[in-house]
């Protein structure tokens, strides 16, 4: 039988970036044959709004074992795509979160009863095609347990829900030397919203307002006519989400010939301990039987496991690789983690099944 390690290495060499459809069919398809060799039996490819869905276990289950096989990375991103050196092993995806799909994957060996393992393929880019379908799974569900990578070795018990935004000022061209006073200028209007949007964080629910990429003008020599914003907003406060919405969504330029457009809204709501509490508390019970630390953390990061807390379930996120490195070029996971975060949730399965 593959190894762990060795189906690790296959994963992470079938580079998927979200956005290359092709890309993502070819590394559920390796999954599906690696879980073939793994588990005795392919998994079900389901179909999602247009995307693959890795499906193995139980087609109604009770514990939801949530992954996702893309990543942030373009073709090429690495160099050497693949790396292992004493017990750090790298590679595109392979923290964020191929190695927590594989820790899944063989802790299902001999795990009979309701339970599934489901990976999809657009959560890098906010699963925007497979939201109501995890949703459904999971409010169906008595727990869902989420994949995603374990930061400095804590589960993670919150996130901050996330907010997505393009703000689009139209102005008018002019000659930037000639007759500026013609033009309306989009890059002095958009930047007045920035300013604005600074002002709407709120450091006591870790609210965070965050102007990303920004595109102006086009010739050096022209008031600009467009300018294009993109935004990202997160809390762990739900209320405060809403704040900022209605904010945004009031905003107005200077010039009264100006025009702004705006687009996109609240993505993911934020997983709360309310929802994460009952699974950690039982979680570290069967680590400690195992002579396994396993402590918890709220991050800022959003996840699957946003929604399905939203859908009603009791989650708990963070079960995947122990490494560091998540969207940055150092991504990195521990080879010897691997093993022990296995057996601790095949113990966890078990654990879980009992009810």
């Amino acid at each position: 039988m593959i190894t762990p390690l060795a189906a690790l290495e296959k994963l992470v060499r079938c580079e998927s970036p979200t956005e290359d459809l092709q890309a993502c069919i070819a590394v559920i398809n390796l999954a599906s044959e690696i879980a073939a060799e793994v588990l005795g039996a392919p998994a079900t490819i389901r179909q999602i709004e247009g995307r693959p869905v890795f499906w193995w276990g139980d087609q109604d289950p009770e514990i939801v074992l949530l992954a996702h096989l893309d990543t942030v990375w373009p073709h090429g991103s690495f160099t050497p795509l693949w790396s292992v050196e004493g017990d750090v092993a790298r590679g595109p995806g392979i923290y964020d979160m191929k190695a927590g799909f594989i820790q899944a994957l063989y802790a299902m060996q001999g795990i009979e009863g309701s339970v599934a393992l489901i990976a999809t393929t657009d959560e890098e880019t906010g699963s925007a095609t497979s939201k109501e379908f995890i949703k459904e799974i999971s409010r169906k569900s008595k727990a869902v347990l989420v994949l995603e990578a374990a930061i400095d070795g804590k589960v993670k018990t919150g996130r901050k829900g996330t907010s997505m935004y393009n703000i689009t000022v139209h102005g008018r061209a002019s000659h930037a030397g000639l007759e500026p006073e013609k033009g309306i200028n989009a890059t002095v209007e958009i930047a007045r919203l920035v300013l604005q949007l600074s002002a709407l964080e709120n450091a006591e629910h870790g609210t965070t307002v965050v102007p990303t990429v920004m595109h102006s003008g086009n010739t050096s020599n022209t008031v600009p006519d467009l300018a294009v914003l993109d935004v990202d907003a997160r809390s762990f406060l739900q209320a405060d989400l809403l704040r900022v919405d209605n904010a945004i969504r009031a905003f107005a330029t200077q010039h009264p010939e100006a025009r702004v457009e705006i687009t996109g809204g609240l993505n993911r709501p934020p997983l709360e301990l309310s929802s994460t509490k009952e699974l950690y508390e039982r979680a570290h019970k069967v680590a400690a039987k195992l002579g396994m630390s396993l402590d918890h953390a709220a991050v800022g990061g959003a996840s699957d496991g946003n929604f399905a807390a939203a859908a009603g379930a009791k989650v708990l996120d963070g079960l995947g690789a122990v490494g560091h490195g998540a969207h940055a070029h150092n991504e990195w996971a521990s080879v010897s983690a691997i093993q022990e975060r296995t057996e601790f949730l095949h113990a966890f399965f078990l654990d879980l099944l009992i009810d």
